[in-house]
Parts: structure tokens; sequence; C-alpha cells
């Protein structure tokens, strides 16, 4: 089968070379472009603060499949099963509830030092860490407001914990030696009509002007906030509404976080990128499947996530843009809903990087649409799948779905 494999990748190497693109220039872009893998796939968003506690702020993982982490160890465990059938640079994107602590800790007062397993284990896995304060599923944001609550002493604790997050966030980039983007998301807001939508969202903008008055070295950390347009419990009013984030984001310079299920089912962020890339230095994404709302469905390689990659890939955003994920699926086995969700994301990439973009730029140049459409179209039935499989053979990774049985003995010998 290797052997078919490597006859395959050199046939359509050479079918690509024919329409100019140099496929190992592309393999090379695709490995510089790592992708930050949602640790709260792997334990339907429980953490380790009070796993047995309910979720709140909008938040709901559904479905009943066995083999949720229950602890950081089997965490671990999870995450390098997962990540050793996926291709290509990886990071893990750790929530504030994944401390490990002997004793409780509440949530202004966590340290880098709650975070040093993971620190070490992401040394011997040479990863970077990526990090949020968790604003959600705590007695203080019981009433649906955090960062912009109008009592000050609620607002005083979540400001505590998020600027002991930034900490937290510029120690990862330094024992790591990559930044880490610590992404801000509030759930502030209203399930029914609201009066004043002012004071929450002054609230809110001075509140994060507090969080963010520490100055940090941006070789280890980078800021970013994220809107969203509803929640369950907020679906009258979002306090931190898209409008709100893109003017913070901009105003302060730091970076905007783009979520695919955060709009109205009739937007995609894809369309979004560009016009953020003009006010905004940085642009973090959470590549995730909506269905009717913020369902966070694990990741096809759909339109959307294509058009996703794209847009990276066309405007050269390799250096300004960060691509997480954010998807819980509790229905299905969850090692398996990190390993379709993430090699798909990279499928959009080497899809994105194997496409002629030069000369679709001077087709429409041109004003040649014609031509433009039937490129577009064509291209889409160029053998890119030998490419990637050829990709998985390079990175030591199961080509097709190989990699469910290896899930399947592993979900066997760890049940829980």
């Amino acid at each position: 089968m290797t052997r078919s494999i490597e006859q395959a990748f050199d046939l359509a190497k050479q079918r690509f070379s024919d329409l100019g693109i140099d496929v190992a220039r592309a393999l090379d872009l695709l490995d510089r472009l790592p992708i930050s893998v949602h640790c709260w796939q792997g334990d339907d968003v429980r953490g380790f603060e009070n796993p047995q506690g309910a979720l709140t702020g909008g938040i709901q993982a559904t479905g009943g499949y066995p083999g949720r982490a229950t602890n950081a160890a089997q965490l671990r465990a999870d995450l390098e099963r997962a990540f050793s059938l996926i291709p290509g640079p990886k990071r893990l994107n750790l929530h504030a509830i994944y401390l490990e602590s002997e004793r409780p800790v509440e949530r202004n007062a966590i340290e880098p030092r709650h975070f040093s397993h993971w620190v070490e284990w992401a040394k011997s896995q040479g990863l970077g860490l990526d990090f949020n304060p968790s604003c959600f599923s705590h007695p203080l944001s019981s009433d649906g407001f955090t960062l912009a609550h109008a009592d000050p002493a609620i607002r005083r604790f979540w400001i505590e914990h998020c600027q002991a997050s930034r900490r937290i966030s510029a120690h990862f980039g330094e024992q790591l030696g990559t930044p880490s983007v610590m992404n801000i998301w509030v759930p502030d807001g209203m399930k029914d009509l609201t009066v004043d939508r002012l004071a929450p969202r002054r609230r809110l903008m001075t509140a994060l002007d507090e969080v963010l008055a520490e100055p940090l070295d941006a070789r280890h950390h980078i800021d970013a906030v994220e809107s969203k347009l509803f929640g369950i419990g907020a679906e009258s009013y979002t306090v931190g509404s898209n409008e709100f984030c893109l003017g913070y984001a901009a105003s302060r310079q730091i970076a905007l976080t783009l979520d695919a299920g955060h709009f109205h089912p009739t937007e995609v962020i894809s369309d979004k990128i560009s016009t953020a890339m003009l006010y905004v230095p940085r642009l973090l994404l959470h590549v995730s499947r909506p269905v009717r709302w913020d369902s966070d469905h694990v990741v096809l390689l759909d339109d959307e996530t294509q058009a996703i990659a794209q847009e990276i890939v066309r405007h050269q955003l390799f250096d300004k843009v960060h691509i997480g994920l954010d998807f819980f699926d509790a229905s299905i086995n969850r090692i398996a809903a990190w390993v379709i969700g993430t090699r798909n994301v990279r499928k959009a990439l080497l899809r994105a990087l194997l496409e002629p973009v030069e000369l679709l730029r001077q087709r429409e140049a041109a004003g040649d649409y014609t031509a433009r459409l039937a490129l577009l179209e064509e291209q889409k039935s160029l053998p890119w799948q030998a490419i990637w499989e050829g990709y998985c053979l390079r990175h030591d990774v199961p080509v097709g779905a190989g990699w469910l049985e290896d899930v399947r003995r592993y979900e066997q010998l760890n049940q829980r």
C-alpha cells in the first residue's frame, strides 16, 4: 500500500507542477501552520476544579458516549493518542479550569505552578500552549454576568482572574519559547428584554482595560477578545457582541477572535477575515461547526472550513492568523472527534495551498470572470488527496480511515 501511495503522490505532484504549483513548497508552508487543539473536547468542558459541576454560560456538551477523561493524566494520554494520528504541527489550548492542585484554588488566585505538569508535558511533546480564563460554571457567574457585572466586588473577582490568567499565559510562552495566545470570552448577557445595553458594555470595556493594563512581553503572550451573538440564558442580549469586540480589539490593537459558531446562521467568518485584518494586528480563529446555533459540532471538510483556509492562504496571513479549534461532542468517541476535526482543518489548509492563486488573481484582475469560475471549479477535482496521503506517510500517521482502528484499540484498553 505504501508503494502505491508514493506512486500516486509522484503523479499528483507532477499534475500540480504542470499548473505551476510547487507541491514541496506547499507542504513546507503546511508544516509552518500549527493548529491549536482544544483540551475541552476530551472531558466535555468539565475541567479539574469541580469536574462534577454543571456547565453554565451558554455551554452545553450533549451526548453520553463513554470514556470521558476524569483527570489530567487521562486527558494528556488521550491527547497524545489523538496527536499521534494527526499530521503536522500542533499546539494545545487550555482553559483555566484545567489546573492541577491538591487543594481548592479560587480562580482569582491561580498561578503558573498550578499548570506546571502541563508545561512539562508540553515540553516533552514539543508543543506550544495557549490559554483561556474560564468565566463560566462558577458561583460568581451564576446570574450571567462576570466582567460586566454591576456589583464591583464580583467584577473585581473576574478582573483578577483574567489578570492571573495573563501571567500564566506569559509563563507558558516564556517556558516553551513560543507565544501563548490568551483568549478572553465572557458569557455576559440577558435572557429577555434589556433596557440598558450601554452600561454593561461600558463596564466590560473598563474591566478589560484593567485586565490588560500590565505590560507583558509580546514574545511570550498575545491578548485576544472573542465575541458571541447569543447563548443559552443570553438569547436577547450579549454584552461582548461582534461590534464591541471588533471595536475593542481595533482600538487597543490586540487580537480579535472569530468563532465560526458565534454569528447569525447565515453569516460566515471566512468573509470577516479580510475586513478584520485591516484594523487588528492579529486574528485568532476558532474553527467549529454550528448547526443552526453555536452547537460546536466536529469540524467537517465543508465549504466554510475550506473558505477559512483559502482566506489564510490567499492573503498569506501565515504569521498573523492563529488557528484554533472549538467543539465538544459527547455523542461520539472523543479522541475520534479530535482526529476528524483537526485532520479536516489541515486538509483544508493543504487544498488551499495547492490552489493556483496567482493564476486566479491574474484572471480576476483582467476581468476574465469566466476563466476564474472555470478554474475554481476545475481545481476542486485535482488530485489533492494523493498529496494528503503522501503527507500523512511523511508524518508517520495512518492514511485514510486507518486511524480508526487505532482509536478502537485504545478505547478497549482504556475503558472508563
